[in-house]
This record gives structure tokens, C-alpha cells and sequence, in this order.
């Protein structure tokens, strides 16, 4: 009877021998070393690798001893900051460099002609890199992060919503949800003898572009809106705490304290998106509208083309998804830009006196519109040059599916390449002599001719899947900036802390407080 016993444990041991040897030997031992040696080989070197974490422990650390730095407002370096290691890696082992995230190799590559080769290109060899799970969750498998015939098929529904005709008609709910948010400042300064208020910026306008998105793309409520806003920001706190931490298979599904409210926040992202989605399904009348929920609820359909079924729709899941992805994108984004606008024009008041003269000789003190927003070419340059020195994206990454040569380098299979923009954005021998400075005239001549290649800002990404919402972004920016500009002159509040941080994006570690004082009519 003790040897039939025996017999489960032994096929057990007979199936776990193959899969140790494959899963602990080869690919947690034995592929590091292979894989560092044969970079070497062409001259890629980088920092030493730990079982199972990789290089995230010197990460953690290098990130703890530069958390507490604090910058002059007019230092715009906060590479120190927020990205430690690759400066000392870059300083010590050239570039590019090899880094481990975890078990998983990574390239950081600076260079704009490998870039241009990595994101312009076609083949379908270099798709987004695997979002970690945690993100996944945050920002749904959207346009942002799907891939291949899935990113055509979405890229193709998607486009219609955000054509420039359609962009233009939305100025007026932007400028309508930014006059309700000032107003309530413009009311509460007109009380005090000084005519001035102190306003935490980026809070309100995080509050405010949730609106926006809500409003324009979605036709939600500013009350659905908030909830889901609510429930992404503690999904990114979530998301930004666990980034360097090892995955353990299986682990997501333990009910710890943090994984049951993951998984609470979760499900109330969820439901409130439904709700919203379910909202338009019972009124959609005689069609579902032409935003981008109206758009993609279209799609939730097959066409019939050629008397051949043509797969043309997204599931209602996928339409949850972008819903994830184009929510925490429209309000996240350009919230950041904002911020950080209001902060380089409070620190540079001659800009922020050049951009009001702008806006009140080409919109005047009326609402902003399409057209007029479009005639604010110094707005625009500043705008181009806050997202080259605080643009909200910090890195990019791409992936390989085979092995490929770029330039003189050949990237393997399985590798995620990083494209460390920030650095590339300071970079003297294409930006200039001032490129750690705030100069919006480098800007004077339109993107292309602002350095010394044309795809040198790199904020939107460059190619076939540069940001869709690149261009409602910057009208969404240009409609909050006008209506600004017009009612107040703002200042850094003395309390202000110069921290850039990364918290998935780039954002000011102690938020942005600011002396918003209401201009004499």
C-alpha cells in the first residue's frame, strides 16, 4: 500500500525535475549570464544582477538617498531625482546599457537615430512592452498598450473621434468646464481686500480636465466622473507603490490587505465605466452619438463588406478598456501640462505677461474658440517647451518579438527596450548650448526646426502610433491656459517645494500651490 502511495509523489517529482530545470536553472540563472555575455560581445555593458530582482534593489536604493533633494525653481535637472540609476549607469558603462528589471532584460538606448529606428518602425518587430500587472489594471489593455491587428482594429474605430473638426467643437464644453473651476476662484478672490487666493493647481485642474474627458468623451457626469477619477488615482498610488517589487506567481491572488483594495477598486472602476456605458445604451435613441463612447458602441457590431464578414467591432470588454485607458489619459496628461505650465510661467513672469498680451489681442475677453486658440502661436511654443522639460511621460518602451539590429547593436528576442526621453530632451548636441533651460522660442519655427533633428520632442512619441490625443491635448491646454490668462496673473506660492517626482508620471512631489490674484477688468 506505502508504494501506491508513493506513486503521486513520485509523478509530481518526475514533472517538477523538468520544470526547475527549465524555470530556476536555465532562465533565473543560467539566461543572465548567457545574455551578459553575449552583449558584451558588442560592446553593451551594465550593472551586476541580482536572483530574481535584478538591478530593482539598486534602484530602490539609489531613488531612497535622492528622495529628499529639493531643487531652485530655475533648475530644471531633476534627473537626480527622479532617475538616479541611469545616470550613474550611463557615467559607468557607456551607452547603451543593459539593466534587469526583475528577470527580464532591458535595453536603455539614447541615441535619436536608434530611437527613430525603434518607434518609426513598421515591421511590427518593436510592439509596446508588457505592462506590469498592477499598471494593466490602471490603465486597461487600451490603444495605449495593445498591439498588431488588435491596435489597428482599435486605431481604426478610434480615429474618427478625434479629427480636427471634431477636436474644435469640443472648445466650447473646455472652455465651459474651465470658467465653472475659475469662477469659484474668481468669486472667492473678489471677497478679499488683496484680491488674491491661494489655489493648490494641480489638484484643481485634475479635478478639472476629469471633467472635460468626462464631458467630451464619454457625455458622463461630473459626478460618474469623479468616482472613476477617485478610484484610478488610488489604483496609480497602488500601481507606483508595487512597481520594483518581485512577482511571485500566484501572488496577486492571495487576499492580502493591499490585493483586497486592488481588487475593490477594481470592481468600482469598473462598475462606474458601466454605468456610464449602460447610461448610453438606454438613450442612445436613433444612434449612440459621436464622441468616443458613442463611436466605439457603434463598433460593438460586425459589418457585412464584399458578402464576407469583415471583424470590424470592439467587444464590450475591449470598450471598458479604452474607456480605462482614454479616462486616466485625457485627465492625467494634460493636468501635468497644465501644472507645469503655471509653474515655468510663474517662475518666468515676462513669459506669462507675453502669453496674456497673446490671448487678449487674439481672443480678447470673450470665450475662447477653435479658431481663436489656433491664432496663439507664443502659447503654443511655451506649451512645446514645458513638455520637452516636464513632459508627463518619463520613458518609453518598446519590445522585441525576434532578434534585431538597429544601427550598430543587435537588441535580441525578448528584450524591452527603454527610451529615456528626459535625458534625450537635454541633450546639447541636438537641443543646443541652452537645452537645460526654459527657452520657448527655440520653438519659434514650429516643432521640426526646434533642434537639430525634427523628431527631437519626443512627449506625444514620433511615427505610425504617435498619441492619438496629441491634438486635444494641446487645444485642451490652450482653452485652460486662455481662460486663465484672462481673469488672473499667478505666482509661486512661498510654500512651494521644487520636487519633480515620478509617480508613473512626472509630477511635483508637494504639489503646486499658487497665488492666483484676479486682474482689474
Amino acid at each position: 500500500m506505502a508504494s501506491f502511495a508513493a506513486l503521486p509523489l513520485a509523478a509530481l517529482l518526475v514533472l517538477a525535475v523538468p520544470w526547475a530545470w527549465e524555470h530556476l536553472l536555465v532562465r533565473l540563472l543560467w539566461r543572465p549570464y548567457a545574455i551578459a555575455r553575449r552583449h558584451r560581445a558588442q560592446g553593451i555593458r551594465g550593472p551586476p544582477t541580482m536572483f530574481l530582482k535584478g538591478s530593482n534593489e539598486e534602484v530602490r536604493r539609489m531613488k531612497a538617498e535622492t528622495a529628499d533633494v529639493v531643487l531652485d525653481v530655475r533648475d530644471h535637472n531633476y534627473l537626480p531625482r527622479v532617475a538616479p540609476h541611469f545616470l550613474k549607469w550611463r557615467a559607468q558603462y557607456g551607452e547603451p546599457f543593459l539593466f534587469w528589471f526583475g528577470a527580464k532584460p532591458r535595453i536603455c538606448v539614447f541615441d535619436y537615430e536608434l530611437v527613430r529606428q525603434i518607434v518609426s518602425s513598421k515591421s511590427g518587430h518593436f510592439p509596446k512592452n508588457d505592462a506590469h500587472p498592477n499598471v494593466l489594471e490602471l490603465l486597461g489593455k487600451g490603444l495605449v498598450l495593445v498591439n498588431g491587428v488588435d491596435w489597428v482594429r482599435h486605431r481604426r474605430v478610434i480615429d474618427p473621434a478625434f479629427a480636427t473638426d471634431k477636436i474644435k467643437a469640443m472648445t466650447k464644453t473646455m472652455v465651459s468646464c474651465a470658467q465653472c473651476t475659475f469662477g469659484v476662484f474668481e468669486e472667492q478672490a473678489a471677497k478679499n481686500t488683496n484680491r488674491e487666493i491661494l489655489v493648490e493647481f494641480d489638484k484643481a485642474v485634475q479635478g478639472l480636465t476629469a471633467d472635460i474627458i468626462s464631458h467630451t468623451a464619454f457625455g458622463s457626469s461630473y459626478k460618474l466622473g469623479m468616482e472613476a477619477f477617485h478610484a484610478q488615482k488610488e489604483l496609480q498610488a497602488i500601481a507606483i507603490s508595487s512597481l520594483l517589487n518581485v512577482q511571485i506567481p500566484g501572488f496577486s491572488y492571495l487576499p492580502t490587505r493591499r490585493n483586497r483594495l486592488k481588487w475593490m477598486l477594481e470592481k468600482k472602476l469598473r462598475s462606474t465605466l458601466m454605468r456610464i456605458i449602460n447610461s448610453r445604451l438606454a438613450s442612445r435613441g436613433s444612434g449612440y452619438g459621436n464622441d468616443l463612447l458613442g463611436l466605439m458602441l457603434e463598433a460593438c457590431t460586425t459589418t457585412e463588406q464584399g458578402g464576407k464578414q469583415e471583424q470590424l467591432s470592439l467587444s464590450m470588454d475591449e470598450i471598458l478598456h479604452e474607456c480605462k485607458t482614454f479616462f486616466f489619459a485625457g485627465y492625467e496628461t494634460t493636468s501635468i501640462l497644465l501644472t507645469w505650465t503655471v509653474f515655468l510661467l510663474s517662475v518666468y513672469p515676462e513669459w506669462q505677461e507675453r502669453l496674456r498680451a497673446e490671448v487678449l489681442r487674439e481672443v480678447g475677453k470673450g470665450n475662447p474658440s477653435g479658431d481663436n486658440l489656433g491664432k496663439l502661436k507664443e502659447m503654443t511654443m511655451v506649451l512645446h517647451e514645458t513638455l520637452r522639460l516636464y513632459g508627463p511621460a518619463l520613458f518609453m518602451q518598446r519590445k522585441t518579438v525576434t532578434d534585431m539590429v538597429v544601427g550598430a547593436i543587435t537588441i535580441p528576442n525578448d528584450h524591452a527596450v527603454v527610451i529615456g526621453a528626459p535625458f534625450m530632451h537635454r541633450d546639447k548636441k541636438v537641443w543646443g548650448e541652452d537645452a537645460d533651460q526654459f527657452n520657448p522660442m527655440r520653438f519659434a519655427n514650429g516643432v521640426a526646426r526646434a533642434a537639430k533633428v525634427p523628431h527631437a520632442l519626443l512627449a506625444f512619441s514620433i511615427g505610425p502610433k504617435a498619441c492619438i490625443g496629441q491634438n486635444f491635448a494641446m487645444l485642451e491646454a490652450k482653452s485652460v491656459m486662455a481662460t486663465v490668462l484672462q481673469k488672473f496673473s499667478f505666482a509661486l506660492s512661498p510654500s512651494y517645494v521644487h520636487a519633480p517626482a515620478d509617480f508613473l508620471t512626472l509630477q511635483p512631489k508637494f504639489g503646486l500651490p499658487v497665488v492666483m490674484k484676479l486682474l482689474d477688468v
